[in-house]
């Protein structure tokens, strides 16, 4: 490429344009222009006019200030100041060191108009064009700064230019030498010729041939224009698209671009998009047979859930879509698999060498006894022993960095810390973590380079296996672990376990040293080890939940999961276990048909649980804080570590935790944020550090709340696609005119920073410095002044009144609000329930236990609320009732609570993850699917695990009958609404609403003494009576009339409805007791003042046929009833209602009866 450029101007145009610089006087153009080669026009440039002198003793630098002022316009085109003004300097220097004068160049022509004397500036292309004299009025009364002196600086912008234009055109033609020498180029034709003729190719590339970047630019070249590139991890998304940008020169346009969960970087005429495999298939959702010319897949030999499910799709459309070209890369794939998996589709396959040097392989077993020390920590010895023998085999000024590969954070962050610890003794190494919920600020880090004689020491996990490649890595010291997650479909249980790679990911990894020069790997394992490894790893998708990939599957038209072209299909118990569970949350139909509420869940981008908070939020118009505690769950907690170990932070943390569970905690910590950014002076706009120093003095990652911000938003737009929430006007529609000018100003403010910020990229790799090991008290106040670019954009999308309503809609206002949002939770959180084990009373806050329906004895998080205050859960003293005659291992009381969690996690044990404390006995009989009593009410058992025995007569009847009510109400109500939404005229259901609210908030504060009892497998054997008895007959059905009752064929009993078995479980000799005191006593109807002799099931049946009511006298008497502060509510037996009395009008109340 040619550095050389030519502009011709005629001697007619100068001269009018020197007669209009004239007449404009002061108006001059300091604009970049090419120079002028024609001499014959010089005879007027002022050049002419100037002595040559040489000023050995000036220094501009003394005048940086005045001259930055005076050529403002010209340094405007210095993009970088400070660069220019180092150049300056060692310009000067050279000068005097040289001791010859810059001689200005002497511009006279000869008669065939060339310079009669050879000057270099004559080899620049560049030249500034302005009013010398104009400019030189500008500058302030001094006398050093002469016109010669101006000229002379004027000459030194110039050679910068030409400077920095030569670096540029080094470095693009150092790029384009560095691409033609990558392995994959020499295969750019055949891999443009293959894609264009066949609809599938494989290019199976060894590490470091170049095919991420490359492969993409060969299509685009090529004539593809729109191109699709999916990547397993965000970080490669980012890190490739930026590359490919910078090698294709389009770092200021929107050729590249990429997407991934919380941000995107394109648009309509982006031509190359990075994107991650999930987000593609959200794509397909809305677009069936894509927009893309070419689908590149990448990394497909990882093997993720999302990435094997898109291999799939994949394969049917291109059966649709014959113009549709699909591209599979990877380093270790496994090439008969995938070339089976396509046959039908004439797939073609690439290899494509690696550019490895050669790598020293060194075997390094680690023993038993070595792997954990210290109360079974993990011992990083090892891994400090391979930096000593670096240390002692390589001299310091042989570059070369180390790279760890470990398999969790503990590891990392116990490696970090015992090499940190000997490099404060060498100083000679710079110890980086690297692992994905870094900052990309921290994450960065990696790619800079350390000081001469200092090593880099990178411990990452496996991220820096595929994902990312780091330059400069010599060394690599393989743990030869990897932490995945596995999935138990049984007990719903994630299992972090560590796990040993595969061959093909140790070569990956042994792949690293080689990249740049000769390496050496370090095996922290054996050869027989290595040689027992398998070949690839397990695929995601046989040991994950399905349940949302499944649903997504039937969403998309494609209805029997079992059928679907898998390449390597899940276990059939995990397919069936996945629609059990969609059945069990409506979201399928007994034969697997979708439903209204599933079709919704399917279209949002979160775990079944999430989707149904936020369709339950919707229905009763709590959708605001909903909104915000689902994005908290669906994200990473913003609770660190360090909010739980430094004493500080924890002091701090307490004010934000709540009784009620870590829920409402994580809404808390999100409301006191944005009481942060809401309160931020105007001088912290732009820089964030106010929230900043607000997250780290609590141990909170302030990034966690910019996700849920971003994430909130899109649930938001979600649920105005769904039709479930009415799209909101624009921002500025409500505000006055002084308002929207204000809002006007600071958009163009925060506009201006992001440009600064955007302008600075692409980030340029730093020196790094050795780290100051001196104790060092972190000032907390003090503001580093960066520009924070999540503060900015979070400020763009939201102005004043906008954060005020993301602070009001993380409120929960009041008891009643912070009751339906408990149970918002608990009906997208069920079956997930817990129960405490019945000896916690007795154990310490360590080891206090609980158990769900499938996995007994698990622990709570030491991460939790009630990790850390479990006595909350425990029942007082105070909160037992003593029943006369009636005996029982379990207390009875009407304050048991029962844990409803978000998930199952076992690390080093099981722990529940997200807990929240709920009334146990209106929780179960509220969302039980299965509910089975006895002939008199006084048992209930919920989902075959969980007995309740109500002692008092009538008690359960009470209580159940009210359950019973409220879910069919909150049926009808979700299905009209979702219904509805479909509907183009909206029907009003408000009043069912409002009652439905006060009914449940009124049932859930129903006092009934309880005893709260796990069942175990032996007790179920007994429990149930047997198909063979009790087949009573229950005409008509009080609980609901158009239910057909059929005897249940396996516990016996009848049942009255989908959910409730009636007279199932046996008798005890209590409740016989309580029967027979049932059929001595009259019962007294409040509606028809009827008084008989009437089993359980004979009361119901009257009161549903009784037609008497309560007049309106009574209701609207009730209604204006005010209550009294210290009232409480009364589950009344004799008048089948609740009311709120005094304990005083309580005894009164129970006296009435008597009489």
């Amino acid at each position: 490429m040619s550095s050389r450029y030519e502009f011709h101007k005629s001697k007619r145009e100068y001269k009018h344009n020197q007669q209009s610089d004239r007449q404009r006087k002061s108006k001059y153009d300091s604009r970049l222009s090419y120079r002028n080669h024609d001499r014959r026009d010089n005879e007027n440039d002022v050049t002419q006019e100037v002595p040559q002198k040489y000023f050995e003793d000036f220094c501009f630098s003394q005048y940086k200030h005045e001259l930055n002022k005076v050529f403002t316009g010209s340094l405007n085109v210095v993009q970088d100041t400070d660069d220019f003004w180092k150049f300056v300097n060692k310009y000067e220097g050279l000068q005097k060191k040289l001791k010859t004068p810059d001689v200005p160049p002497n511009y006279s022509l000869n008669n065939i108009g060339v310079p009669e004397t050879y000057h270099k500036s004559h080899c620049i292309n560049f030249k500034l064009s302005y009013n010398f004299n104009e400019l030189f009025a500008r500058v302030p009364p001094a006398e050093a700064l002469t016109k010669e002196r101006l000229l002379k600086f004027q000459n030194v912008i110039v050679l910068y230019l030409d400077f920095k234009q030569k670096e540029k055109f080094t470095k693009l033609k150092k790029l384009r030498e560095t691409q033609a020498n990558l392995p994959v180029y020499q295969h750019k034709d055949e891999i443009v010729k293959t894609v264009r003729q066949e609809r599938v190719v494989i290019i199976a590339g060894d590490t470091g041939c170049g095919k991420s970047t490359q492969v993409p630019q060969y299509l685009y070249a090529s004539g593809f224009q729109r191109i699709a590139c999916t990547q397993p991890r965000r970080i490669a998304c980012i890190s490739l698209a930026k590359r490919v940008a910078f090698e294709t020169l389009t770092e200021n346009r929107t050729d590249v671009g990429y997407q991934i969960r919380f941000e995107k970087q394109k648009n309509q005429d982006t031509k190359i998009i990075f994107i991650t495999e999930g987000l593609l298939l959200r794509q397909l959702s809305g677009d069936a047979e894509l927009s893309y010319d070419v689908i590149v897949l990448d990394e497909v030999h990882e093997r993720h859930l999302h990435g094997d499910f898109l291999l799939g799709i994949m394969k049917c459309i291109i059966n649709q879509r014959q113009d549709l070209k699909l591209v599979l890369m990877s380093a270790t794939i496994n090439i008969e698999l995938f070339s089976n998996y396509f046959s039908k589709e004439d797939v073609k396959v690439i290899q494509v060498p690696g550019r490895l040097y050669p790598i020293q392989l060194l075997y390094r077993p680690v023993t038993i006894e070595d792997i954990r020390y210290k109360n079974d920590r993990f011992n990083p010895s090892p891994y400090i022993q391979i930096m000593q023998m670096i240390d002692q085999k390589y001299p310091a000024d042989e570059k070369g960095d180390l790279l760890i590969f470990l398999s969790g954070m503990s590891e990392i962050t116990a490696v970090v810390d015992a090499a940190k610890e000997y490099s404060q003794k060498k100083n000679n190494w710079i110890v980086l973590p690297l692992h994905s919920t870094l900052a990309i600020s921290e994450q960065d880090k990696v790619f800079d380079y350390p000081p001469e004689g200092v090593r880099k020491c990178i411990v990452s996990t496996n991220i820096a296996e595929t994902s990312i490649t780091i330059d400069g890595i010599r060394f690599v010291a393989d743990s030869g672990k990897v932490k995945e997650m596995s999935y138990d479909p049984t007990c719903k249980m994630q299992r972090l376990k560590e796990f040993w790679i595969s061959k093909a990911s140790a070569e990956q990894r042994k792949g690293r040293s080689g990249r740049t020069g000769p390496g050496v790997c370090y095996r922290l394992y054996s050869e027989e080890e290595y040689t027992a490894l398998e070949k690839y790893s397990t695929p995601e998708l046989q040991r994950v939940p399905l349940d949302s990939l499944l649903l997504q599957m039937i969403a998309m038209g494609l209805p029997d999961a079992r059928k679907f072209p898998f390449i390597e299909p899940p276990p059939a118990e995990s397919i069936e276990n996945s629609i059990l569970s969609l059945k069990e949350h409506d979201a399928l139909t007994d034969n697997e048909k979708i439903t209204c509420i599933g079709k919704t869940l399917a279209r949002l981008p979160v775990d079944i649980t999430i989707g149904k908070m936020l369709i339950m939020g919707s229905i009763f118009h709590q959708v605001e804080p909903v909104l915000s505690l689902a994005a908290a769950l669906s994200i990473q907690t913003p609770f660190t570590n360090r909010a739980y170990r430094d004493s500080e932070c924890e002091t701090s943390r307490k004010k934000l935790e709540s009784d009620h569970g870590d829920p409402i905690t994580l809404l808390n910590a999100f409301r006191e944020w944005l009481e942060v950014k809401q309160q931020s002076s105007q001088e912290c706009r732009g820089s964030g550090s106010s929230s900043k120093k607000w997250c780290r003095r609590r141990g909170l990652e302030e990034q966690r709340f910019y996700e849920m911000t971003k994430l909130r938003a899109q649930f938001k737009d979600l649920l105005q696609d769904c039709s479930l929430l009415k799209s909101l006007p624009e921002p500025n529609s409500s505000m006055s005119s002084a308002e929207r000018a204000i809002r006007h100003g600071e958009l163009k403010l925060l506009k201006s920073l992001k440009r600064t910020y955007k302008q600075s990229e692409p980030r340029k790799r730093k020196k790094l410095k050795l780290e100051s090991f001196d104790i060092q008290i972190e000032d907390n106040d003090q503001d580093d002044g960066e520009i924070d670019i999540k503060d900015i954009e979070f400020r763009m999308r939201n102005d004043p009144s906008q954060v005020q309503n993301l602070l009001t809609a993380a409120t929960a206002c009041s008891y009643k609000d912070l009751t339906m949002l408990k149970l918002i939770l608990c009906s997208g959180l069920y079956p997930q329930f817990a129960c405490a084990d019945e000896f916690n009373y007795c154990k310490s806050t360590n080891e206090q236990l609980f158990h769900t329906k499938a996995k007994p004895y698990i622990a709570l998080h030491p991460m939790s609320f009630f990790g850390n205050h479990p006595q909350i859960l425990q029942l007082e003293e105070s909160d037992v009732v003593s029943i006369p005659g009636f005996k029982s291992k379990t207390p009875v009381s009407p304050k048991h609570t029962i844990l409803t969690y978000l998930s199952l996690l076992e690390t080093t044990k099981p722990y529940l993850v997200n807990t929240l404390r709920m009334p146990a006995a209106q929780t179960l009989l509220l969302f039980a699917r299965q509910i089975d009593t006895n002939s008199i009410f006084s048992i209930i058992v919920c989902d075959s695990w969980l007995q309740l025995e109500f002692p008092v007569p009538d008690s359960g009847q009470i209580l159940l009958m009210k359950a019973t009510k409220l879910r069919h109400k909150w049926d009808f109500l979700l299905n009209q609404r979702l219904k509805d939404s479909r509907d183009d005229e909206k029907q009003d259901f408000s009043e069912i609403e409002y009652s439905l609210t006060q009914e449940l908030i009124e049932y859930m504060h129903t006092t009934v003494p309880y005893t709260l009892k796990r069942l175990l497998p032996a007790d179920l054997k007994t429990i149930y009576v047997g198909n063979d008895e009790n087949k009573a007959v229950v005409d008509p059905n009080p609980f609901q009339s158009d239910f057909e009752i059929i005897p249940h064929p396996m516990k016996g009993g009848v049942r009255v409805t989908n959910a409730i078995t009636y007279n199932c479980i046996r008798e005890t000799e209590w409740s016989d007791k309580l029967a027979v005191e049932m059929l001595e006593t009259e019962w007294y109807c409040q509606n028809c003042n009827m008084q008989a002799v009437l089993t359980s099931i004979e009361k119901l049946q009257h009161q549903h046929s009784c037609t008497k009511t309560v007049t309106e006298d009574t209701e609207k008497r009730t209604d204006v009833v005010k209550r009294k502060p210290n009232s409480q509510a009364y589950e009344c037996p004799d008048c089948a209602q609740t009311l709120y009395l005094t304990p005083i009008e309580i005894l009164k109340h129970k006296k009435s009866h008597v009489k």
